[in-house]
């Protein structure tokens, strides 16, 4: 397992409907916002893939994601530094596979 919800646990205190809502803001939006991140490399629009990796990056966090949390920091670094894209393709296809990997648990773990 790839992600945990420890810190998700913690903010709810118990409240199960905030930890569903907080699954499914990130089933919804996550995916998302990597298809728009793909796009965004495709077009060689440096801002764009910062922002979206500065958005990603939260929400891998919150589900204790630290290796995919490093991968969207780094995109996020080289976006705004207006890196050499191909830097940037190296690490796109690790935050890639580790968020569709958590989204495929996520639904099996969540019934969803």
């Amino acid at each position: 397992m790839i992600y945990n919800l420890d810190k998700i646990n913690e903010m709810a205190e118990g409240d199960e409907d905030f930890i569903n809502s907080v699954i499914s803001v990130f089933l919804e939006e996550v995916p998302q916002d990597l298809e728009l991140l793909e796009i965004a490399l495709n077009e060689q629009n440096h801002d764009q893939v910062y922002k979206l990796a500065h958005k990603i990056k939260p929400n891998v966090d919150l589900l204790g994601m630290e290796q995919t949390r490093a991968a969207a920091l780094q995109i996020e670094t080289l976006g705004k530094a207006e890196a050499n894209m191909s830097e940037i393709q190296v690490v796109f296809p690790l935050l890639k596979k580790d968020i569709y990997q958590v989204v495929s648990e996520l639904k099996k773990d969540f019934n969803i």
